[in-house]
């Protein structure tokens, strides 16, 4: 792990953030020797979610589905 001191870390912020973006490797900021926070890379972006199946376990289906939800004499449509 790469070491700084903070007077060093002050001056080229942008620069070792990037740097640590870039690399993937922490950078540990000290202050007179003694640790005093350490930069980490961000975690790897969660893939997306799938939205097929996402309400898996949240609905409860109540009788029967397939059947039309009103009488066939009902429908326009089927009417001579």
């Amino acid at each position: 792990m790469q070491t700084i001191a903070i007077s060093k870390f002050k001056a080229t912020c942008l620069a070792v953030l990037e740097q640590v973006r870039k690399t993937h490797k922490p950078v540990l900021v000290t202050r007179f020797g003694k640790p005093v926070a350490q930069i980490l890379p961000p975690p790897p972006p969660k893939p997306a979610a799938s939205w097929l199946g996402s309400l898996a376990g949240e609905v409860k289906i109540v009788g029967d589905i397939i059947s039309p939800a009103s009488d066939e004499s009902d429908w326009e449509a089927l009417k001579d």
